[in-house]
């Protein structure tokens, strides 16, 4: 990613009006396109998005599109980023072990909801100030239940990267825990991967199972190491 990205999101973020599209006025804004974008995304997958495909859904011209965003690249950014325009619903905490639980919980939450996304936020790209907000919101909430000072973004950072990490299976094609590993109903295959097999006879995690469970083992570490 490049430049572009990076203007395209913060344009108007320190209170400047966005610069406005080139051309006439067609009733189009960029938040018009880009939620209708991520509404596309959400039903039929992020390669379905296109320029042709989305100005026939806005009932507009192709070029119309351009005069706001410059392209698909800096589209899908600004559609990552519009995904954290409303505040993190964090809970409600008296400990940063719980607001880092929650912390995790709605990265999977937003992933679950949006997965065309998991490949954008893994992806080379600038920060927006919606994921910013994000971040600033939870490094916030740390601070006010005590949090070391300076420790927050290192905390938050790697509940995230476990986040991203575990929602992924579930999100892979859509498939539950146990559709992945399905390979292990053919007695013959399953035979060569005894461990897999006696682990699928007693019974695979569910989907919530497996990520609250590697949730609390990241959070029993950072409690290690920086004390209740």
């Amino acid at each position: 990613m490049g430049q572009g990205e990076y203007e395209l999101l913060w344009e108007g973020a320190a209170g400047a009006a966005p610069r406005p599209g080139r051309g006439r006025p067609s009733g189009l804004t960029r938040e018009r396109i880009v939620a209708e974008a991520v509404a596309i995304a959400d039903a039929e997958g992020l390669q379905k998005v296109s320029m042709k495909h989305l100005a026939d859904r806005l009932g507009s011209g192709v070029m119309s599109l351009y005069r706001h965003v410059p392209g698909k690249d800096e589209l899908v950014v600004l559609m990552y980023d519009s995904l954290m325009s409303a505040p993190a619903p964090l809970p409600d905490a008296d400990t940063w072990r719980d607001v880092l639980a929650g912390w995790g919980r709605c990265v999977r939450d937003l992933f679950l909801a949006h997965p065309w996304a998991l490949p954008v936020a893994t992806g080379d790209r600038p920060m927006g100030p919606g994921e910013a907000g994000w971040v600033d919101q939870v490094l916030g909430r740390l601070a006010a239940v005590g949090m070391p000072e300076g420790t927050g973004l290192l905390a938050v950072l790697t509940v995230d990267c476990f986040a991203l990490g575990a929602v992924r299976p579930e999100i892979g094609g859509g498939e539950s825990t146990g559709a992945f590993f399905r390979f292990l109903q053919d007695p013959a295959v399953a035979s060569r991967f005894p461990h897999l097999a006696a682990l699928a006879v007693a019974g695979p995690a569910t989907n919530l199972g497996h990520f609250e469970f590697g949730l609390q083992r990241v959070l029993d570490g950072l409690e290690q190491h920086y004390g209740a």
